[in-house]
């Protein structure tokens, strides 16, 4: 199957803008279709599934660490793959075994049946996703790559908003089972047909350049902030010789389990402090709406700015985040510690990307992402399931948001010690 459809072609041809732009949409529309089986959205099926089935918070959590633990397997295979050919039908069949599988869980009889199901979404969700939608963006644009970036993440954080609330709108008119058949059929009718007929692996594939004309003029003609700076492209070999690679690593490895432990268990924990689920799902879901308005910021963000420093700022506001869900006690202090967190997860998800890319460049994106995206989504795993054993264990979630806040705080040092690599810095 070739990279790009006959439709992509014409239509690069005909359309008066950049190409990059209907990519962009698509990607979009792929980003919010994974929030499916996003931990936010899982964390709105917590309460009804454990009180019916009887199963422990540790082990409903841990089918979104064996999810991460098949996606760190299949990254490393991915990402050259993704370089080579591009995303078009990677994504497509992510988002169509996706939502088939959120629809199945529906049905689901058994703890062995949900792990089976969701450990698929989980997987999908982990790494073609996040694999497919940053690789191509990094292809399509440099000097304007934080405000895509930053665009296809407010689509994404649009999702998760979008899918707690229409989960818990369909359970609302049934049950559990009517809220996972909700979240499948949005997730085949937001993102299956326009990746499939329109992605493009790469500008240069259709006779065009990244950023487009427009960015092109602009940089012949001055040296300010829309011209595309000198970006070398390293190999995988050559990037993981550089302490960059590794301190991006040691960053993305202190705040993935920070995001995912407190995005899964953010709803029973406002559910055991005495919210009624209603109001849980709805700050759920401001938190998702404050990681979108992060992404938007941070897509404005001059690309003179180091990249660490916005990196170290993210892993403060997310400790800030969890300091204040510590000690809520009333509805404000619930939406302010959500929106806190959310504008840390926002920054993350927009920020880390961005600093891949720029750091080693656009050419084998997907190659060097899908070494690291193992840790990655393992961090991820570790998350939820942490906080669910440790609530378990202590009766609440006290201990584990604690130590969140002491793994973001030290995600900060992490970030400012991550220098972006010279030419010559590979040994």
């Amino acid at each position: 199957m070739r990279a790009e459809s006959a439709i992509s072609r014409r239509l690069s041809a005909r359309l008066p803008i950049y190409y990059g732009w209907v990519v962009l949409a698509c990607l979009s529309c792929a980003g919010f279709s994974r929030q499916g089986a996003a931990v936010a959205t899982l964390s709105v099926f917590v309460e009804p599934l454990t009180h019916a089935f009887h199963w422990s918070r540790a082990a409903f959590s841990g089918a979104v660490s064996l999810g991460g633990v098949l996606a760190a397997i299949a990254s490393p295979l991915i990402g050259p793959a993704l370089d080579r050919r591009g995303a078009r039908l990677v994504l497509s069949l992510a988002v169509l075994v996706m939502g088939l599988a959120a629809m199945l869980l529906s049905l689901t009889a058994s703890l062995f049946e949900f792990y089976v199901l969701f450990c698929i979404a989980r997987m999908v969700w982990a790494a073609p996703f996040d694999l497919g939608i940053y690789a191509t963006l990094s292809k399509w644009f440099v000097a304007r790559r934080r405000f895509a970036i930053a665009i296809a993440n407010l689509a994404q954080m649009a999702g998760l908003v979008a899918m707690p609330l229409i989960a818990e709108l369909a359970m609302l008119e049934g049950s559990w089972r009517e809220g996972w058949f909700a979240i499948g059929s949005t997730v085949l009718l937001v993102g299956f047909l326009p990746t499939l007929l329109f992605l493009a692996r790469r500008p240069e594939d259709l006779g065009l350049h990244p950023d487009g004309p427009v960015a092109a003029r602009a940089g012949r003609s001055q040296s300010g902030a829309t011209a595309p700076r000198s970006e070398r492209d390293f190999t995988r070999r050559e990037a993981v010789a550089t302490p960059s690679f590794w301190l991006l690593l040691f960053y993305t490895v202190l705040v993935y389990p920070v995001q995912a432990g407190v995005s899964l268990h953010q709803a029973p924990y406002l559910i055991e402090r005495g919210f009624s689920p209603a109001i849980a799902a709805t700050v759920v879901s401001t938190f998702s709406l404050m990681s979108g308005v992060a992404s938007l910021t941070w897509g404005f963000l001059p690309s003179r700015v180091p990249i660490r420093y916005p990196l170290a700022l993210t892993g403060a506001v997310l400790a800030a985040g969890i300091f204040v869900m510590l000690e809520i006690a009333t509805t404000a202090e619930a939406y302010i510690a959500a929106s806190l967190f959310g504008l840390g997860v926002g920054g993350i998800l927009t920020l880390l990307p961005v600093a891949w890319a720029d750091y080693f460049g656009r050419a084998n994106y997907g190659a060097i992402r899908g070494l690291v995206l193992p840790a990655q989504v393992l961090a991820q795993a570790a998350g939820p399931v942490v906080s669910g054993v440790l609530r378990d264990w202590t009766g609440n979630y006290r201990l584990s948001l604690e130590s969140f806040t002491l793994l973001a705080a030290f995600s900060i040092l992490a970030a400012l010690a991550a220098v972006r690599p010279k030419a010559n810095d590979p040994a």
